[in-house]
């Protein structure tokens, strides 16, 4: 009767995971179209949930009203100015763009002009190691410099004419934001009795979700933002022409460890030793060591704390496959993901630490 009963019991078992099984994956399909506006509303939640429960300090028992009010605020500080930047930048990207197709924007005398200015010696040298020849490494940049901006354009671009979908996307964001706000303690208790750990574990894990999530943004976003701002008020200010653009590509490179923002303001540099506007140059070099670089430094820990940190080559990978697969939105997807990865393994890990310990005490 017992092995009838045990039996019966696996049976059921199965059958209820099986289900659970088809009904996740399907329940995945279904909110698959909605997957970045989800995403961006867990990261916006969580990063104004100390906003809420500010205000709801201010207006106890009323926690519609706070989320509204956060909401509101979410609207004016982040939605608003994104959409508004990514317009402007559209369409400065566009009329780049179309000066690098009509030729306007002449890179054959810009190459013309660095080559002479460089010694004969450096010449030599350069064609020793097979760098001679000015003509391809021209056309490669003026192919890698296209490829950037059709990229850019593509996204906002994409935007601009699924906008219905943008739309509805942007309210099935600010949608779950109001209700994570709201009932985000009561959800997190829930999600967390539905993990099958023991209560210590399941806040550990909690609490590094939470961690991480914050760590990712500011220690990412934020960072791009500052270096970004940063240097297009430096570009802006020696009078670099589409600064904003410029201030965009640095906010984007600064996401990629090492070299970062230098991916763009570097050329930047060479283009206007090569066309005699040394003081810039050196101008522009100066604040790129000194301020734009640094800022990752002297920033980040003050943010996220060095515990918090991943290695420089996880966020590099994760952040490019990020974008590879969900394009802007890998951003933020691809290191969430990878820092996630490393919580939960280390979690495992102490767990299989533990398990080895206590084996070790029995025998």
């Amino acid at each position: 009767m017992d092995n009838r009963a045990t039996s019966k019991n696996r049976v059921e078992w199965g059958f209820m995971i099986a289900l659970l099984v088809i009904i996740s994956l399907a329940f995945a399909v279904l909110i698959e179209p909605f997957f970045g506006a989800i995403v961006w509303g867990v990261v916006v939640a969580v990063l104004f949930r100390p906003v809420y429960d500010r205000l709801l300090a201010y207006l106890p028992g009323k926690n519609n009203l706070a989320a509204v009010i956060t909401l509101i605020l979410i609207l004016l500080l982040v939605v608003v100015p994104a959409i508004l930047l990514g317009m402007a930048l559209a369409q400065e990207a566009a009329s780049i763009y179309r000066q690098i197709q009509v030729g306007d924007i002449d890179f054959d005398a810009v190459f013309k002009a660095f080559e002479q200015s460089l010694p004969h010696w450096m010449q030599v040298q350069l064609a020793a190691y097979g760098y001679g020849d000015f003509a391809s490494i021209r056309a490669e940049i003026e192919q890698y410099v296209s490829a950037i901006l059709e990229f850019l354009l593509t996204q906002l671009l994409s935007v601009g004419q699924g906008a219905f979908q943008f739309m509805l996307g942007l309210g099935v964001m600010l949608y779950l934001t109001f209700f994570l706000l709201r009932d985000g303690p009561a959800l997190t208790e829930r999600i967390g009795d539905m993990i099958p750990l023991n209560e210590e574990k399941r806040q550990i894990l909690m609490e590094r979700f939470l961690s991480v999530i914050r760590a990712t943004i500011k220690g990412s976003l934020v960072i791009a933002i500052i270096q970004g701002s940063l240097g297009g008020l430096v570009f802006w200010a020696l009078d670099i022409r589409s600064a904003l653009l410029w201030a965009v590509l640095m906010g984007i490179f600064s996401l990629i460890p090492a070299i970062g923002t230098g991916f763009v303001w570097i050329p930047v540099a060479l283009y206007l030793f090569a066309t005699g506007a040394v003081w810039q140059a050196v101008v522009l070099v100066l604040c790129g060591v000194f301020v734009i670089s640094m800022v990752d430094n002297v920033v980040r820990p003050i943010l996220v704390g060095r515990d918090t940190r991943m290695p420089d080559y996880v966020v590099l990978i994760s952040t490019l496959g990020g974008l590879q697969l969900f394009g802007i939105n890998g951003i933020v997807i691809g290191p969430l993901v990878a820092a996630l990865f490393i919580a939960i393994w280390s979690i495992f890990s102490d767990m299989h630490d533990v398990h080895a310990e206590q084996e070790k005490a029995t025998e």
